[in-house]
């Protein structure tokens, strides 16, 4: 899948590649971004045995995706994916670490789960979100995956007014248990919050749910990286009509 998908960030005039990671250089080059977006911007007390790098056991199991400046040839974006069939190796999906999924197993189809993912903030732009969803949408045709699941995060800095606030906009329009259940391990701490308090999606939650992505529960409190973390199913089936043309033509 190595160079999967070309675009042109016309921002900025770059160019931008797609890769499935093959090579153990471009995965300590993920996990040094995800170091550098994780800890060094969100403060994120991480616990690694190599000094810069984000790593954990699960990224032993999971494949990676990474977005390349191709001038530079620098690791720009990146997401790693864990499968149903990988997540058995593991022990389970990552998610199940913070949530009781419950109906997991009734689920029909195998199941994608993305997490870890970040972009370098010099390359925030719709068009290297574009070049990541275009890889999970190649990935989800090529292997026929069902559902598409992971975590969104909300920095929980403010002591959770962001992320009560944002629960407010989700729980209406988003909130969906019908094939899932997602209890939290650690629920985040309760609040009393006005009506009128609003705030805005952090841009990967934004993107699930433009997607068409449901939330199934409330969220789970990541002490580690200080985020309440919210747990996303994707039915392929039910994508945006907007958006599914880039599933079915990827």
């Amino acid at each position: 899948m190595s160079h999967a998908a070309l675009a042109t960030d016309q921002t900025v005039s770059r160019h931008l590649s797609l890769e499935l990671v093959t090579e153990h250089e471009t995965l300590r080059a993920a996990q040094a971004l995800r170091f550098q977006v994780f800890s060094e911007e969100c403060g994120a007390q991480l616990h690694t045995e190599e000094s810069g790098l984000d790593q954990d056991l699960f990224d032993l199991h999971c494949e990676h995706l990474v977005v390349r400046d191709v001038q530079s040839g620098q690791v720009v974006a990146t997401t790693r994916l864990l499968d149903s069939s990988r997540a058995r190796r593991a022990g389970g999906f990552y998610s199940e670490g913070e949530f009781q999924l419950v109906g997991l197993p009734q689920l029909r189809g195998d199941i994608l789960e993305i997490g870890r993912t970040c972009v370098h903030p010099d390359y925030r732009s719709g068009a290297t979100i574009s070049v990541l969803w275009s890889g999970l949408a190649q990935l989800m045709n090529e292997r026929h995956y069902a559902w598409l699941m992971g975590c969104a995060s909300v920095g929980m800095g403010d002591g959770g007014v962001q992320a009560h606030a944002i629960m407010q906009r989700l729980r209406e329009r988003y909130m969906c248990r019908e094939w899932l259940n997602a209890i939290p391990r650690l629920p985040i701490p309760a609040m009393d919050l006005p009506d009128n308090v609003t705030a805005q999606l952090p841009p990967l939650l934004k993107a699930y749910m433009r997607l068409g992505a449901k939330i199934c529960g409330e969220p789970c409190w990541d002490p580690e990286f200080n985020v309440a973390d919210v747990f996303i199913l994707l039915r392929r089936e039910q994508l945006c009509p907007r958006y599914a043309r880039h599933f079915k033509t990827a």
